[in-house]
């Protein structure tokens, strides 16, 4: 008889387990693929490989600029090294979640999982009790199954498109949002024509509009080419590549590509654990929990993307790490209000807290403060001097929000999540003094504009 049994081995599982045995809990968990799911396997970890990748190709063919004289015409990836070397980082991140997991006295069950009644799991042939079970299973790629060519080869998920070890020449995407833009700046960096189809006004229509416009500009003049307000219609075979229709409100056009990723969102993955026949409630397939993530069937949980958005593997670490605390009668709970996201295009984007649009809709009087990275010494050093940092402020100064575009944003994000968490007023902020040159003085640099004293930028005109 376990004290838990974890159903899904991915960021929100294994993390949840680990602390789990750190409360004094007996602990199991199952996998039916691979521990660190999808993130690890077949996301975040593989994608920010071919992202580094990218990188590196990007830097080659801006020698010139730093005088640096080699033959940068010559430079050719290797796709087939590339998704050896990705497989190798996957495998050895792999490894060390397995470690973990050993180390702290997880018990490790292969195999899939159906739930037969809460606090009874069959896994194959054994039957496993525990007092409490977590569901962890995550999400999966979504297919449409209504549109016509869907299951064609060459139209791929992401988690397919990982696997592949030729570069397309013309690479077709069907979505603008996170996964559509990694994706499109990783394969133009690679050599491939790409085209991104956004059936919304703007790819990553999410962020907040102003940042939402300046990437737009800054991806196209990449290269690569987005068109808004399209919906693709169908998906044929002609000769040996792919044609696509899609339509917008001035009629239809068609675009052959060599490969379609199909990047339209992702489900929950709870196929085959019976949660109908046990009462589980479901909202869009997500399953409904309370703020101890407990569902509606008494001692069955569930966290990370298979509760919903926010649909982020360290969203579900933090939810495995507070489901288990308050299992063990801790009050942990998440500010829900400051999770960091990052998008790892070209340059990188991040944000937190609310945007502009929202402080609105919420008829908060909000300020803004705004710095470029132009106008930063280590940005422009480093060569990487386009984007800018955005800060929303309540009308009492407090931090509401940052966005940021440009260099290591994924990294810079993290004080300005520390201020949102802590809701921290301008001035407390800028009492931490920031070393200089780094492009961390471009947050100090807008949270002063906020005030109308930023040092770096010119007084308003009056």
């Amino acid at each position: 008889m376990k004290d838990l049994l974890v159903i899904g081995g991915g960021p929100g599982g294994y993390v949840a387990a680990i602390r789990a045995r750190q409360l004094g809990m007996k602990v199991a968990l199952v996998e039916k693929d691979k521990l660190g799911g999808t993130c690890l396997n077949r996301g975040c970890i593989p994608t920010k490989t071919y992202y580094r990748h990218a990188e590196i190709m990007r830097s080659l063919q801006r020698l010139d600029e730093f005088c640096i004289q080699l033959d940068a015409d010559s430079a050719r990836l290797d796709m087939a090294g590339t998704r050896a070397r990705k497989d190798a980082v996957v495998e050895q991140m792999a490894g060390g979640v397995a470690a973990l997991l050993q180390a702290h006295g997880v018990e490790v069950i292969r195999g899939e999982a159906v739930v037969e009644e809460p606090g009874r799991v069959r896994v194959g042939e054994e039957s496993i009790r525990a007092e409490r079970l977590l569901i962890a299973t995550g999400s999966e790629s979504i297919r449409p199954a209504a549109l016509p060519g869907a299951a064609l080869p060459g139209v791929l998920t992401c988690e397919e498109l990982l696997e592949r070890s030729e570069i397309p020449g013309r690479l077709l995407i069907v979505g603008g949002g996170v996964i559509g833009m990694e994706f499109a700046c990783i394969f133009q960096a690679f050599g491939s024509q790409v085209t991104v189809l956004e059936s919304l006004p703007r790819p990553l229509a999410f962020l907040d509009q102003e940042i939402a416009r300046r990437v737009s500009v800054l991806f196209k003049r990449q290269g690569i080419e987005i068109k808004t307000g399209a919906k693709v219609e169908s998906i044929n075979m002609q000769d040996d590549h792919l044609l696509v229709t899609a339509s917008d409100k001035k009629g239809n056009m068609q675009y052959e590509a060599d490969l379609l990723l199909l990047a339209v969102g992702r489900s929950p993955a709870t196929a085959g654990l019976n949660l109908d026949k046990l009462g589980v409630k479901t909202e869009q397939g997500f399953i409904k929990v309370n703020q101890d993530y407990e569902s509606s069937v008494a001692g069955i949980y569930a966290i990370g993307d298979v509760i919903g958005p926010p649909m982020l593997a360290h969203v579900a670490s933090e939810e495995g790490r507070a489901a288990v605390e308050r299992m063990a009668g801790m009050d942990s709970r998440l500010n829900y209000q400051a999770i960091p996201h990052c998008i790892f295009t070209f340059p990188e984007i991040a944000a937190v807290g609310l945007t502009q649009e929202e402080a609105a809709a919420r008829a908060i009087d909000c300020k803004t403060g705004k710095f470029q990275f132009a106008a930063n010494g280590k940005a422009v050093a480093m060569g990487e001097s386009e984007g800018l940092i955005k800060v929303i402020c309540g009308p009492d100064d407090s931090v509401l929000g940052v966005h940021i575009i440009g260099p290591h944003a994924s990294d810079l994000i993290l004080e300005a999540s520390l201020l949102v968490n802590l809701g921290l007023k301008v001035e407390e902020a800028l009492h931490t003094v920031h070393p200089h040159p780094t492009l961390g003085e471009t947050l100090y640099e807008a949270l002063l504009d906020v005030q109308g004293r930023a040092i770096h930028l010119k007084p308003p005109r009056i």
